[in-house]
């Protein structure tokens, strides 16, 4: 008995009628597409490679968009039914979700922030511009080159998509960023400091090392070019006087990466109020265990040659305090010292009369 092929509209109308993946045949085979499509809409593809896939097999999340390299929609028309087809739709119902968690844990006020996908070799989902991110629809989502000119979607893009846009033409592993206005996190922005490692092992893990980007005018070739470059080796971006910008494998990832660089510049910030500001630290052979963690999850650490002294060497990191040499009092000529002098015995002299 021939085995049934299952094709991406045939997963996406086994799904609307109401089955799930376990409703498949055991023997059945997918395209690449239909994979996709099956972990968009349920969750990840069961591993259906020709064998029966073994009931009760753990899996992990994951939220990340395969395309097939070379096969971007070219005319409008095409490009139009893939931004309406049920995959990006499904991703713009995320965007929309982790828009709303950003909103409610105060990440952004306003309009700020923005979200970014990767869903082609030259195609980027971001939200848009002046829309406050906990009440965007999956209507106002636009769809962009990886020059930032939009493609579709009615609503304007944001402008800072350009920004993302310069880690992605550079670190191919990103493909998706997220840019907020944690309080803590942007206050180490405005500070222009950088959150020390070896303090918490699940931020060093998830994190890295934190890069630091100088300032630029939001929007701007100069911002993107500024981040674009820190962006490459640091997966959590605090651009000074501005804000802080993740970046992951998904849209969930780089969201995620966003709430623990909240958490650790807000244990940090705490932490230096006690104890005299003085924090403790793990050693330079348990950072090795942490990046050898990293390494697992598929995260490159360009600390990874570094020696194990080199490791947690946070001496530029002094919470409260002020290395600065005080100036010695300025001295007055001596002509001007008599006068001064003459000046003050003249009215002790009056004030005794």
């Amino acid at each position: 008995m021939s085995k049934q092929v299952f094709t991406a509209a045939d997963i996406e109308a086994f799904l609307r009628s109401g089955k799930t993946a376990a409703d498949l045949p055991k023997d059945a085979l997918l395209t690449p597409s239909a994979k996709d499509a099956l972990r968009d809409g349920t969750g990840p593809a069961p591993s259906v490679s020709g064998s029966s896939a073994v009931p009760g097999t753990p899996i992990l999340p994951d939220y990340e968009y395969h395309w097939t390299p070379g096969k971007d929609p070219k005319t409008p028309a095409e490009i139009q039914a893939f931004f309406d087809s049920p995959p990006i739709v499904a991703i713009k119902h995320r965007m929309v979700d982790i828009g709303r968690r950003m909103w409610e844990r105060e990440y952004t006020d306003g309009n700020g922030g923005n979200l970014t996908i990767r869903v082609g070799d030259n195609l980027v989902l971001c939200t848009p511009t002046l829309v406050s991110k906990g009440f965007m629809t999956m209507e106002q989502m636009c769809l962009v080159d990886m020059d930032g000119k939009q493609v579709a979607g009615k609503y304007k893009r944001t402008s800072e998509c350009l920004t993302h846009l310069a880690i992605m033409k550079r670190q191919p592993k990103c493909k998706a960023c997220c840019h907020a206005h944690p309080p803590h996190g942007t206050a180490f922005a405005v500070a222009g400091v950088r959150p020390p490692t070896c303090m918490v092992p699940e931020a060093d893990v998830f994190l890295g090392e934190i890069g630091l980007a100088e300032y630029g005018t939001p929007g701007t070739p100069q911002v993107a070019d500024n981040v674009g470059i820190i962006g490459v080796d640091h997966m959590a971006v605090l651009m000074i006087n501005h804000g802080v910008i993740t970046w992951g494998k998904d849209v969930e990832d780089a969201y995620w990466k966003m709430e623990n660089v909240e958490a650790l510049c807000k244990v940090v910030w705490v932490a230096s109020q006690l104890n005299q500001g003085k924090l403790m630290s793990m050693t330079g052979s348990q950072e090795k265990e942490l990046i050898a963690v990293r390494k697992s999850l598929g995260m490159d650490d360009k600390r990874a040659n570094l020696t194990e002294c080199q490791l947690c060497d946070n001496s530029d990191f002094q919470p409260g305090t002020v290395c600065r040499v005080p100036e010695a009092p300025a001295q007055l000529d001596p002509e001007t010292e008599k006068i001064v002098q003459a000046l003050t015995d003249q009215i002790l002299a009056s004030l005794k009369k």
